[in-house]
C-alpha cells in the first residue's frame, strides 16, 4: 500500500474548517510554514529508534 504524502496546506485548511477558524489569506502562508517546521521536527523525533523492552516512566524526576 502506497503511503500518501502529508499535505500541510490541506491539513491547515481542514483544521481551520473543523475549528470554525476564519484564517485570513495573509496569515495562511505563515501558518503553513510553521506546520511544515512542526512536521519536520515530528518526523525527526518519530524516526528515532527505541528498544522494544523500554518502559515508560510513571513520574518525571529530573
Amino acid at each position: 500500500m502506497a503511503r500518501k504524502e502529508f499535505d500541510v496546506g490541506e491539513y491547515v485548511d481542514q483544521m481551520a474548517l473543523l475549528l470554525n477558524l476564519q484564517l485570513r489569506d495573509e496569515y495562511r502562508d505563515g501558518v503553513v510554514a510553521n506546520f511544515e517546521r512542526i512536521n519536520a521536527i515530528a518526523n525527526l523525533v518519530n524516526s528515532f529508534p527505541l528498544a522494544q523492552d523500554i518502559e515508560v516512566a510513571p513520574v518525571f524526576e529530573p
